[in-house]
């Protein structure tokens, strides 16, 4: 059944693109992150373990918020892994289990997937007039935001 919440179809086409392309980041973000939570090296390791540990678990929220919020304006989420490869905006990378390479990369990731979300709270509230997108990543925004910190507080200068 057609989605009747007051967005215009073609706007709900264009959120739900642009919120695949964030599913994908959000996903390959995850399994960066998963990996990089089994393969931590270092004095520091158990600390470093569960770190991630509790990043991958906050995205994995994210991800399944993102994939409703798709569902919600009547379209269906992404959910294969070539399909996110060929949306995200991220990059997988090389191995490592360097912690200062890692958190690096992550850092990168969480803020490349910021300021997408910058730009997606405006479009989606202006140009699709779709203001509960909007008001939604805005929430992602600030997650991706405080795990830059806490990423940037751990960075060997």
């Amino acid at each position: 059944m057609k989605a009747n919440i007051g967005i215009a179809d073609n706007h709900a086409q264009a959120v739900a693109e642009k919120l695949n392309k964030l599913l994908a980041d959000e996903f390959v973000l995850y399994a960066k992150t998963r990996n990089y939570h089994w393969n931590v090296e270092g004095p520091n390791f158990m600390e470093m373990h569960k770190f991630y540990e509790g990043m991958y678990e906050e995205l994995d929220e994210v991800i399944d918020s993102v994939a409703e919020r798709i569902r919600k304006i009547g379209h269906y989420s992404e959910g294969r892994l070539k399909d996110f490869i060929k949306l995200t905006n991220l990059e997988e990378g090389e191995y490592t289990n360097d912690q200062n390479t890692q958190l690096k990369n992550l850092l990168d990731d969480h803020e490349t997937i910021a300021r997408y979300l910058r730009t997606d709270i405006t479009t989606f509230a202006e140009q699709y007039k779709d203001l509960g997108s909007s008001d939604f990543v805005t929430g992602l925004l600030q997650k991706h935001e405080q795990w830059a910190w806490f990423i940037r507080s751990y960075i060997k200068k």
